[in-house]
């Protein structure tokens, strides 16, 4: 447990995603015991700014690892972890003033793309059944890393021109919010996890309060890959 709460802190302040990563993959069999499962976690986010309008959804990778840890009910597990890649956002969001003729006529008719950089730290119970189905819930925490506005407008072709503004400022640095979601565990129950989440955002992100609240909303597709697990299994066996 020891181990598994440092590697918890350690991500949030490491600077880059690669690095955590990394660090990750050389301690796997080293994590992996017969009462904590470590692996890999990542895949497709589909996200939106809910009070955002006019908006639609985003689609982005998330990348990170997580930990399924025993409880004396063989059918409950504890499922924490970091997405130490994760973007939130929106795109095809008016385009607004910079402040600069040059570029208010370069992006005319076009768009803006919002990204939102969190590292998100998810706190879930897991409750799995015979046939290697299970449902998963709890609360998620997010710290922000970065927000950028992306302009992006058509000249000769499909958003060829772009441009980027810094917007970190205008959004609070933690969010909050409720995961929940189905997943399988593939050979028979000893291969990758499958899992389809939904993240319900319950903090209004903007720092402005007379502007509309905003929250985020995410759907995650995404894939768990065990590390080292078939390593411990076989020492154990011996």
């Amino acid at each position: 447990m020891r181990k598994l709460f440092t590697l918890l802190i350690l991500s949030l302040i490491c600077a880059t995603s690669s690095g955590q990563v990394i660090i990750s993959l050389l301690l796997g069999d080293k994590l992996n015991t017969g009462k904590v499962e470590f692996g890999l976690d990542g895949g497709l986010t589909l996200s939106n700014l809910h009070g955002l309008n006019p908006s639609s959804h985003k689609s982005s990778l998330n990348l990170g690892f997580y930990f399924d840890i025993k409880t004396k009910n063989p059918s409950w597990l504890f499922h924490t972890g970091v997405l130490v890649k994760s973007t939130m956002g929106a795109e095809d969001i008016p385009v607004y003033s910079l402040n600069n003729p040059d570029l208010d006529n370069a992006f005319a008719g076009g768009s803006v793309i919002r990204k939102v950089g969190y590292f998100q730290v998810p706190f879930m119970m897991k409750y799995k059944w015979k046939n290697n189905l299970f449902v998963e819930a709890g609360p998620m925490f997010s710290l922000m890393s970065k927000a950028t506005d992306e302009f992006v407008a058509s000249v000769k072709k499909k958003d060829d021109l772009t441009y980027k503004v810094n917007i970190k400022d205008n959004y609070h640095p933690l969010d909050a919010g409720v995961m929940a979601g189905i997943g399988y565990r593939m050979m028979r129950g000893n291969g990758m996890n499958l899992s389809l989440l939904y993240y319900y955002g319950i903090v209004d992100i903007v720092v402005d309060d007379t502007s509309p609240n905003q929250y985020n909303r995410a759907v995650y597709f995404n894939l768990g890959i065990p590390i080292g697990v078939g390593k411990k299994k076989a020492e154990v066996k011996e």
